[in-house]
């Protein structure tokens, strides 16, 4: 068989010229350039075309294939653009338009903004620390030795420092957000009075109710006389705020080696009116968060006189007040980033 490969040519520009939609375009690749199409036809008649056709034949189809190729790419762009003045015929203006979603703030960043947004109100300042801290800010300053057993729950997540020339040699990840009063206390004389949110770390095995990483949010008031009655008031007035006037609540004696004396805050279950449910395990009572005096040794540790000062703290947990204030049941499901769970807050 032989190939009038200028008519050819010719044929197809004249093709490639009277293309005018997508679907035209498709059909003229099909034609040459399909597996059944010509130029697919060409190279497999070569095998019985004499010796010295060959190489002839071979040569044109190539050329043919990539002439096709060239004019397939530009009459797709000509296509997609559209004729000049035809915006009205390829835009469909009855199609509905794509809004785009708009994002808000993470459940538990409301919960931490009004939280903090309460203690401003009550004439506490936002402060913030850095979350690797050293052994001495985490433990020994808030009266946790080396062997006290409490550091069994927090010992954990150490960072290594090869630098020999640092008073302080162990760096770890903040177990909890107390670290940020004793570098409060440290840089400021009373009085004083602070709420330090923050991400906080611990060897936990996540559950329902555990995780290795959560928030807390700690509080620190220093000044000459202050009293656990303080800290009663100001807490009471908190826990209205967040939960609704209604709520009753409890003060459980409790030990923490930072403060003396300690208490765990328990307040009666919003949801049942503390008859119980099965948000409060039947008990009528939900825990929100440990307080107490701050204690003498942590005063010592950050250098203030002997008796001059009294301080009261307190802190929570971001991920616990959330679930206990809107029913979440779940806090792995805080961090799974599930659109249909973040809708709802």
């Amino acid at each position: 068989m032989s190939w009038n490969f200028e008519e050819i040519q010719a044929r197809i520009q004249k093709e490639a010229g009277e293309i005018a939609s997508l679907q035209e375009l498709e059909a003229f690749r099909v034609k040459y350039l399909g597996r059944k199409g010509l130029i697919a036809e060409m190279y497999s008649t070569m095998a019985s075309l004499p010796p010295e056709e060959r190489p002839i034949v071979g040569k044109n189809a190539n050329e043919l294939k990539d002439k096709v190729t060239r004019l397939i790419e530009d009459k797709r762009l000509t296509v997609q653009k559209g004729p000049a003045g035809a915006s009205e015929e390829s835009v469909d203006i009855t199609i509905p338009g794509c809004a785009s979603s708009r994002g808000h703030r993470h459940i538990l960043t409301q919960t931490v903004d009004e939280i903090c947004g309460i203690f401003e109100n009550l004439g506490f300042v936002i402060q913030e620390g850095p979350e690797i801290e050293s052994e001495f800010n985490n433990f020994t300053a808030l009266n946790i030795p080396v062997d006290h057993p409490s550091r069994d729950a927090f010992d954990t997540f150490y960072l290594n420092v090869n630098d020999p020339q640092r008073k302080d040699r162990y760096l770890l990840l903040r177990s909890h957000t107390s670290p940020g009063q004793i570098r409060i206390m440290m840089e400021n004389k009373p009085p004083l009075a602070v709420v330090v949110p923050g991400k906080v770390y611990r060897p936990d095995a996540v559950d329902a109710s555990h995780s290795f990483m959560f928030h807390q949010i700690e509080g620190l008031l220093v000044d000459r006389d202050v009293r656990f009655s303080d800290l009663k008031g100001l807490l009471t007035i908190f826990a209205k705020k967040l939960f609704g006037e209604n709520i009753k609540m409890r003060f459980r004696p409790h030990f923490f080696p930072f403060t003396e004396p300690s208490a765990e805050v328990d307040i009666s279950c919003y949801l049942c009116g503390g008859k119980g449910c099965s948000a409060c395990s039947r008990k009528g009572w939900l825990e929100i968060l440990g307080c107490g005096m701050v204690h003498p040794k942590v005063f010592e540790a950050v250098g203030y006189p002997k008796g001059r000062y009294a301080g009261l703290a307190f802190g929570m947990g971001v991920e616990r007040i959330a679930m206990l204030k809107y029913g979440i049941h779940d806090i792995r499901i805080f961090f799974e980033n599930d659109v249909r769970f973040l809708r709802q807050f």
